[in-house]
């Protein structure tokens, strides 16, 4: 097979502000992130795609050449990949590497400086990167998203890195189908402001692999929701202990059984029916859980994609989930909900707590009615 060109591109901001629970890394937030010394996750996730990518096609003696754009954007991740045996890197020079920090005029750029030299259009980043892409490239060629994002609703993602290198490979080997998959954002004001306003911005063109490519998300509302949170207040809940409250509507009318009310897309945390935290990035998180002896975080998947770690809760970091352990997460779900799902997924960004959490789980799906569910 002769080689075949793929672009990379990353949005090193997108994700930065996920554990400090600002909703999203979109402009200020994104600075003020940085300022206060957050870990940039979109490199990390590119170059675990990139070490995948070159995994599976040098078992399969593929040759690829990757298109880069210099600095963080692209040739410090393939840097930091070390030896690549089945890529060849080339940098393009659509930006200044010195300056920092980069904007989605930058995306948009190197988007358009490789689109006619490229097969197939990697990013990293969520869904202000994706509608960057969409506003650079439209549907003149096949793009596809690694998951970096604090907000990750748009239809064009692989479930995760190693994912993304699977469904390029099959893209390559030309197992994958084209699909016209949505681009939606929310507007991170009224998120900031615990209203959900969801818009689609357009469609991209994406190569799909059976179970690789996340759905759009779509919000919940079912039966259930009513014997779920009723049974938890009476039946699960107990005293003395401290309870780490996830985004969602199911797990806010939990909190309002409780006797609280909570943040709908915030993490808030409750003991003994009182609200001692709202909105929680994840140092607050972890003190809470120092402070007390026994904690229970309470997850619900999200409809469409059925994570239920990983996305939009970022502040339920690994650090956060091993102090806990996966005896001490509660899954509740409006059974219409989890029938539409199949399975759970998780996406931390850490294997080890992936592999911890992976297997099966009970999940809440009515008044004393659990089912048991994998996670993968």
């Amino acid at each position: 097979m002769k080689d075949r060109i793929i672009g990379l591109i990353v949005n090193p901001l997108a994700g930065v502000g996920g554990r400090l629970g600002f909703k999203g890394s979109d402009g200020a937030y994104g600075i003020r992130a940085l300022m206060m010394g957050a870990d940039l996750v979109a490199p990390r996730r590119a170059r675990a795609f990139l070490e995948s990518l070159d995994d599976e096609l040098a078992s399969k003696g593929i040759q690829v050449k990757l298109l880069l754009p210099p600095g963080r954007m692209g040739e410090s991740v393939a840097r930091e990949a070390g030896r690549l045996r089945a890529v060849k890197v080339e940098t393009v020079p659509c930006v200044d590497p010195r300056i920092w920090p980069t904007t989605a005029h930058d995306t948009i750029r190197c988007a358009r400086t490789i689109e006619n030299e490229v097969d197939l259009l990697v990013f990293a980043g969520g869904d202000g990167t994706a509608r960057d892409i969409l506003n650079a490239v439209d549907m003149r060629l096949p793009v596809l998203g690694i998951p970096s994002g604090v907000k990750v609703y748009s239809g064009v993602f692989a479930v995760n890195p190693r994912s993304a290198a699977r469904v390029v490979t099959a893209f390559l080997e030309g197992r994958a189908r084209l699909e016209e998959r949505p681009v939606v954002d929310v507007d991170e004001e009224e998120f900031r402001r615990d209203r959900l306003v969801l818009r689609t911005f357009g469609k991209l063109l994406v190569p799909v692999a059976e179970g690789v490519v996340e759905s759009p998300k779509t919000l919940a509302g079912g039966e259930g929701v009513e014997d779920i949170a009723r049974f938890f207040a009476e039946e699960l809940y107990r005293d003395c202990t401290l309870y780490i409250l996830g985004p969602g509507r199911t797990v806010a009318r939990i909190a309002e059984y409780l006797g609280v009310r909570k943040t709908l897309l915030g993490v808030d945390a409750v003991h003994n029916k009182r609200l001692v935290g709202k909105d929680l990035d994840e140092e607050a998180i972890i003190e809470l859980i120092e402070k007390h002896p026994r904690t229970v975080i309470v997850l619900s998947p999200i409809g469409g994609q059925g994570f239920i770690l990983g996305r939009g809760n970022q502040q339920i970091s690994p650090r956060v989930v091993r102090k806990v352990g996966k005896e001490g997460i509660v899954v509740v779900s409006d059974p219409e909900k989890l029938r539409s799902l199949g399975r759970l997924r998780v996406d931390t960004g850490d294997d080890d707590v992936d592999r911890m959490m992976r297997g099966y789980i009970r999940v809440l799906i009515g008044y004393g009615k659990w089912k048991m569910v994998r996670v993968e």
